[in-house]
């Protein structure tokens, strides 16, 4: 990188943080820091919606599976994802904007306490919060990769570099300025990814390449799967993403929530699917005939794209990828800090704290950014030790701590969403959650705490989540737990106003204050 390059980083981070300043302005109170408001557009929605499930680990990680397996990566990655949100478009997303629209919650967890109670709702947060410690910290370390690859940068100074220009920006601002700055980051990623795929045409042939270059390319290169990424895999990582993109990991959640109407959800998580449907496939061309123009140096050529971006671009250019690696991964991370600090503020520190339940606006917002700069802190100190070998690497981190781990998690608030699975209370909520966790553990782990070398890789991210599923379900035909009053609250998710469980129905909710930036003093906790 020159000086061109480097005034372009450093505009972008202006840019980001002059975002985040004007954004301040419309950031009254708890609501508008985590929700918007409801007022939030839905293609805007949509747009963040996209961008935040992105990382720099599309940049390392991804990358390599693309170099070594080819279009693996977009079959067993990208296009689940994308087949996962268009599903939850009718299932999930109106039903998460009604939790803001009609029980006016500000988390998405807040819900919990009346459809379970209040140990589920804690132990699905508390272990939710630590897993996006580890998530995040992954990200941070993704992208302090690549920025030691362009400017020698040492990894500790481009946590410290990413994580500090993101603070300042999602702190200030909220969920509005992660929006913002996430359209910012799009409209940038598209001119940085075109500028690439262009150029990296030009060097095979022109347009002519994307067609013609597939029999240059190491055999099996053009299968569907490969490696350890089977078909089985496949399955699997559809049935993980449907939870996971479509509200499982929270801050997804938060983007339906943020429109003004459930139709607006479902249009924001239908722009959202049709974008993962395409622009990965933008991306990843250059990533797939990536041997042809560098040779990796990493095992496991998480370096290409990398070093195929500082050989082939132009400064000035090489400066707008390098921000486009940023960007996608400040969005991911701004937004789980924002869902992050939604969950600690509104459901964990109100069992704690009864003072936490009778926050002003003005102690509610300064709380929420001092949770918000905790988090980003807490993750940034362990994206340092990524590489140590309890995590062992960046992609091993995203894959399989992530994917398995979360479906315990999100199995009872996403399905506690629905009409069919109203008979499953808190005992079939806590087991499977306690059932999942263990499965990930002996699935991964010898009780020594040594690496299992010899489950293949589907089966330990898909087995938690399933054998969660199973129990939640057979939990609650054996021992139904519900009540009038679980009815009442999940007929008034699955109902829009003037329908059945309309104005009635939530009449009947317990324990919901009308005021979003009242946090209510949760069912069963004694001063």
């Amino acid at each position: 990188m020159n000086s061109l390059d480097w005034a372009v980083l450093i505009g972008y981070f202006g840019v980001m943080v002059a975002i985040g300043l004007w954004s301040h302005k419309r950031v009254d109170n708890v609501s508008d820091f985590f929700t918007a408001g409801g007022k939030m557009p839905w293609w805007l929605s949509g747009i963040s919606h996209h961008m935040s499930g992105y990382s720099a680990v599309m940049f390392t990680g991804y990358a390599g599976i693309a170099y070594q397996y080819g279009v693996t990566s977009f079959v067993t990655w990208s296009l689940p994802i994308a087949i996962g949100i268009g599903i939850g478009a009718k299932l999930f997303a109106p039903r998460l904007n009604r939790l803001r629209s009609r029980l006016h919650v500000a988390s998405p967890l807040e819900y919990l306490k009346n459809r379970y109670n209040v140990p589920t709702q804690q132990a699905l947060a508390w272990s939710g919060l630590l897993l996006k410690i580890v998530d995040v910290g992954a990200k941070w370390a993704a992208i302090a990769t690549l920025l030691s690859v362009f400017t020698g940068a040492t990894l500790t100074q481009g946590i410290f570099i990413t994580g500090i220009v993101t603070a300042v920006y999602c702190t200030v601002g909220g969920l509005w300025a992660d929006a913002l700055t996430e359209l910012g980051q799009f409209i940038i990623q598209l001119f940085a990814g075109v500028a690439m795929l262009v150029i990296v045409m030009s060097k095979l042939g022109g347009i002519s390449s994307l067609w013609t270059v597939w029999d240059k390319l190491p055999e099996g290169h053009t299968e569907p799967t490969a490696g350890p990424y089977t078909v089985t895999f496949l399955l699997a990582y559809l049935f993980i993403k449907t939870f996971e993109y479509n509200g499982g990991m929270w801050n997804q959640a938060q983007r339906y929530m943020a429109t003004d109407s459930a139709r607006s959800a479902t249009r924001s998580a239908y722009l959202s699917a049709g974008l993962w449907l395409v622009w990965p496939v933008v991306l990843f061309f250059p990533m797939w005939v990536a041997p042809l123009l560098v040779e990796a140096q990493k095992p496991d050529a998480s370096d290409s794209y990398a070093l195929m971006t500082e050989q082939l671009m132009p400064h000035g250019l090489l400066g707008l990828v390098v921000v486009g690696f940023f960007s996608h991964t400040m969005a991911m991370c701004s937004s789980d800090a924002n869902a992050i600090a939604a969950v600690f503020t509104r459901d964990i520190a109100p069992v704690f704290s009864k003072a936490a339940r009778t926050w002003s606006n003005r102690s509610g917002l300064m709380a929420a950014r001092l949770s918000t700069l905790a988090f980003l802190g807490l993750s940034m100190a362990l994206a340092t030790q990524i590489n140590s070998p309890t995590f062992k690497d960046i992609i091993s981190v995203v894959i399989k701590w992530v994917a398995g781990l979360m479906g315990p998690i999100a199995i009872p608030f996403m399905l506690g969403l629905l009409r069919r699975f109203r008979r499953s209370g808190p005992t079939a909520a806590l087991t499977s959650w306690a059932a999942g966790l263990l499965a990930f553990f002996f699935t991964n782990y010898n009780l020594d705490g040594s690496v299992k070398t010899d489950v293949a890789l589907q089966y330990q991210v898909a087995l938690p989540l399933a054998i969660s599923l199973v129990l939640y379900i057979v939990i609650g035909l054996i021992k139904p737990e519900d009540t009038p009053e679980r009815d009442a609250l999940i007929e008034t998710i699955n109902s829009d106003a003037g329908g059945p469980g309309g104005a009635a129905g939530a009449a009947a909710v317990p324990a919901q204050k009308p005021g979003p930036e009242s946090t209510g003093v949760p069912e069963g906790v004694k001063d």
